[in-house]
């Protein structure tokens, strides 16, 4: 029987993260809602089981709880942030408020470590851990230590040997812990005795078959962007259903520069496939104008994509399945299960009522980003494809705030395009994860000829991260910066002023909208 580790979601943002450094160790790992019965959790007999973070409060009656029969299985878990809280109110420890102490932590944090608990062993005895609580553990259960503190949350972790169980107040999941992801590889081989037999091919395998049985001889639509989820998820399908898939390409005007031409020219090379292009920047310029909230461009252009796409093929593909490249991002994002929402992607919004599918495919729908480069080379796709940028849904509709015209996006794209061939001509497009140019909608007054202008304002973005669920802003050399603020100011109209985005995620989001 395959090794299995289950993340019981309780609705932190967090969750999938989790289950990607669990995969990282070759270890399987399914996430199942906190709704799930006992008896699911029984028939899986998982070696591992990981309670996730969330924003509830453990003693409020309508937070989300499970049965406490869960500790009797014998089975290890680890308790994280609300997980943690979780398993000391259900044991019979305190939790309370951070109002009544001022515990309350977000962020990095000073944090001591046990290193005689199984998490922590052959680890520094002190280091830094992400912190993100409101409430905190006062007393913990019987049976269990202190196994960590900080200097202003008296249980930072604590365990319960005998039984192995384990809790931590802090997310170990996440870059900013530090040996964050020694201590669940320990939780995962010491404690859970995993052999971390699971590999990517297995997820191909399993993925392909599963497609092969849901669709049958039906054939599958899919919105193809040219991105990396979108051509992963092609490359994925042709695999299991080859000519059955056609590829649908809606060219909105919203793309980069000349990308429409470099989409097509590839996709009709690279794949056995039908490939349909559609061009409607026209169409869609008229229902974004006048438009400025972020969340209703998105919205718009979210429908009017499905509207656009399915009064083209609905004569000819009327059946059949719907697949698009959703990755997990996507979904947490949007607010998907118990999840706070962020923000709405595009693939996210609803199918339109006369769409008359059997069903929606979503084959990387579990997966993060650095996962879905993974599969994409297992698969044999192109280097340059596969590490391609992401590139959001709606296109540059979230990097022009405010309204959206014609000019603005052709000022975006000159922009852009001298951003990209400065970092690749440099050689430090390589040391970035995700680079491009917002136009804020700012006019600034400027020099310009020895006469003053009033013009745009763009501004640079720039990120370095594994995972997108967190990002720093990337440090790029002074003098690069000043050679990308030259050339932008001289060589696109109305524009007279670059700044740079010095912005980490969180507090901010990578996308400006």
């Amino acid at each position: 029987m395959k090794e299995t580790v289950i993340v019981l979601d309780f609705g932190g943002q967090y969750n999938q993260l989790i289950a990607r450094r669990v995969r990282e160790y070759n270890v399987y790992c399914e996430i199942l809602p906190y709704t799930v019965p006992l008896e699911r959790i029984k028939e899986i007999a998982p070696k591992g089981i990981i309670f996730t973070g969330g924003p509830n409060s453990v003693y409020d009656p309508a937070s989300p709880h499970y049965t406490p029969e869960i500790f009797t299985l014998g089975i290890p878990i680890l308790g994280i942030c609300y997980g943690c809280q979780l398993m000391a109110h259900a044991l019979g420890g305190s939790v309370i408020s951070a109002t009544d102490r001022s515990v309350s932590e977000y962020g990095k944090t000073e944090t001591a470590y046990q290193t005689d608990c199984t998490l922590f062993e052959s680890l520094p005895a002190r280091g830094i851990s992400w912190m993100s609580h409101r409430d905190y553990i006062n007393e913990v259960p019987d049976g269990f230590t202190v196994t960590a503190t900080t200097a202003h949350c008296p249980v930072a972790a604590m365990a319960n040997e005998e039984k192995k169980l384990y809790g931590v107040q802090f997310h170990p999941e996440v870059n900013h812990t530090e040996h964050g992801s020694d201590m669940l590889r320990h939780f995962l081989y010491r404690v859970c005795g995993c052999k971390g037999e699971w590999r990517m091919d297995d997820f191909i395998d399993a993925t392909v078959a599963q497609i092969r049985e849901q669709v049958g001889d039906k054939g599958v639509v899919l919105g193809l962007s040219g991105g990396v989820d979108s051509s992963v998820a092609a490359a994925l399908l042709s695999k299991a259903i080859g000519r059955q898939l056609t590829c649908v390409f809606v060219d909105q005007g919203l793309m980069r520069k000349d990308e429409g031409d470099y989409v097509e020219q590839t996709f009709t090379k690279l794949f056995d496939m039908n490939f349909v292009r559609i061009n409607c920047q026209e169409e869609f310029l008229s229902k974004l104008r006048g438009v400025s909230d972020p969340e209703e461009k998105r919205r718009i252009i979210g429908t009017e994509f499905y509207n656009v796409f399915w009064n083209k093929i609905r004569d000819s593909y009327g059946s059949g399945f719907f697949a698009q490249g959703t990755i997990y991002p996507d979904r947490i994002e949007s607010g998907k299960g118990d999840a706070a929402k962020i923000k709405t992607h595009h693939n996210q919004v609803g199918v339109p009522a006369d769409i008359r599918f059997e069903g929606v495919i979503e084959p990387l729908k579990d997966l993060f980003k650095d996962e879905v480069r993974a599969v994409g080379e297992k698969l044999g796709l192109p280097h340059e494809l596969v590490w391609r940028q992401p590139f959001p849904g709606p296109g540059l509709g979230v990097r022009v705030i405010g309204e959206i015209t014609a000019e603005r996006v052709k000022t975006l794209q000159e922009a852009d395009a001298i951003l990209r061939d400065e970092m690749e001509k440099c050689g430090y497009a390589k040391e970035l994860s995700q680079f491009f140019v917002v136009l804020p909608g700012v006019k600034t007054v400027g020099v310009m000829g020895d006469a003053r202008t009033y013009d745009e304002l763009v501004a640079i973005r720039a990120v370095t991260t594994d995972d997108f669920m967190t990002a720093d802003w990337a440090k790029i050399p002074y003098e690069i910066l000043g050679r990308l603020s030259n050339r932008i100011i001289n060589e696109v109209e109305h524009v007279n002023r670059v700044v740079y985005d010095i912005t980490s995620k969180p507090p901010g989001t990578v996308e400006w909208e």
